[in-house]
């Protein structure tokens, strides 16, 4: 997971987005909140909306393989509309992975329940960075296809939101040839052999910034970067081998009308870096007082976040406190959708996340 006033509706190409000038698509809560216009509600989504925390999601899942459910377009559909029909959010986004770009790229990948994803070819030599293809986008037609199923069952209700992963996020998938606690072979990459991380960096960049251009043509109606493990990195680190490659993507984004959203584990010290890119959009962790960081931006960079995920296992009295709290906080300020500080875990009871929608949808400055 932005910042031009200005705007219009895009349509995708050979039937993409049927959103028109005023559907909410265009010009609802989220789309005027995004671009830092004032709204009569925060609007609400959450990361990781149509997820395992959903029986309807596991009647799908246990039919079909991830991969399967993430490259069939009709499966990738029916499973971006769970939240949208059962939560009514503000938002919809789509159903893929960040990992689908690394695996276009060449990355032997497959996902293992209980133990997450996996590269059976993990990059660590030059050999590997040389094997790896970057004129890809044929491979994901597949997303292209299911944006366009996706808006024609959305018909311009709400926008669909598309996204990618940042590139050292990825890189540490492909380095790590999995998920890690320590990043340590892909910060050994970072420090002992830096042209080589910047040349596996770049093809990811060049990658991302393709993808998400496809997911624009294809109708999303916003997107997000999400670097999920950017607080992995210590400032210096992150300035050379996160911030100067997402700068890169959001400059060469075809973003009229779209915003776009910055998302980072670590946003809470990042955020003056990820303000220098341009975004429309900064998604706040839970770490932070979100007002502090609002202010802390530049005019026309709105804040997204920043409700700790932990506190929807709360009794419900607990989760509308929490909530009221956070929106008196930020009242009075334009430009901040409400959203988790990062996913929905599985285990959060159903009744709960529908409750927390609830008590924003009601709430009225």
């Amino acid at each position: 997971m932005s910042l031009l006033v200005n705007y219009s509706p895009q349509t995708g190409e050979q039937g993409g987005a049927t959103s028109s000038p005023g559907s909410a698509a265009s010009d609802g809560l989220f789309m005027r909140a995004a671009f830092s216009k004032s709204v009569e509600r925060p609007p609400v989504w959450m990361m990781r909306q149509a997820g395992r925390f959903m029986k309807e999601y596991w009647e799908i899942k246990n039919k079909y393989s991830f991969l399967e459910m993430c490259k069939t377009p009709e499966l990738a559909a029916d499973v971006t509309m769970l939240p949208v029909d059962l939560l009514g959010i503000d938002a919809a986004i789509l159903f893929s992975d960040i990992l689908v770009t690394p695996e276009a790229m060449g990355g032997d990948l497959s996902f293992t329940q209980g133990t997450g994803p996996k590269f059976a070819n993990p990059v660590r030599t030059q050999a590997d960075i040389d094997r790896l293809e970057v004129d890809v986008e044929h491979k994901l037609q597949y997303v292209a296809d299911a944006i366009k199923e996706i808006q024609q069952r959305l018909n311009g209700r709400i926008p669909l939101i598309g996204f990618a992963g940042a590139p050292f996020t990825v890189m540490s998938y492909l380095v790590e040839g999995g998920s890690s606690k320590d990043f340590k072979l892909t910060k050994l990459m970072l420090h002992n052999e830096p042209e080589m991380a910047h040349q596996l960096l770049s093809k990811i960049a060049k990658v991302t910034v393709d993808y998400l251009n496809m997911q624009i043509r294809a109708g999303v109606n916003a997107v997000q970067l999400f670097d999920s493990w950017a607080q992995a990195l210590c400032w210096d680190d992150y300035k050379e081998f996160s911030h100067a490659y997402i700068k890169q993507i959001i400059s060469q984004l075809d973003r009229k009308g779209i915003p776009v959203i910055s998302f980072c584990k670590g946003s809470s010290v990042f955020s003056p870096l990820m303000a220098e890119t341009n975004p429309d959009v900064i998604s706040v962790d839970w770490n932070a007082d979100l007002l502090n960081i609002k202010k802390s931006l530049p005019a026309g960079i709105a804040v997204q976040g920043n409700f700790d995920p932990h506190l929807l296992y709360a009794d419900k009295k607990v989760i509308k406190e929490r909530i009221h709290n956070l929106f008196e906080r930020m009242r009075g300020q334009n430009g901040f959708i409400f959203n988790l500080g990062h996913g929905i875990m599985p285990d959060i009871p159903f009744d709960n996340v529908k409750y927390a929608v609830e008590v924003v949808k009601e709430f009225k400055y």
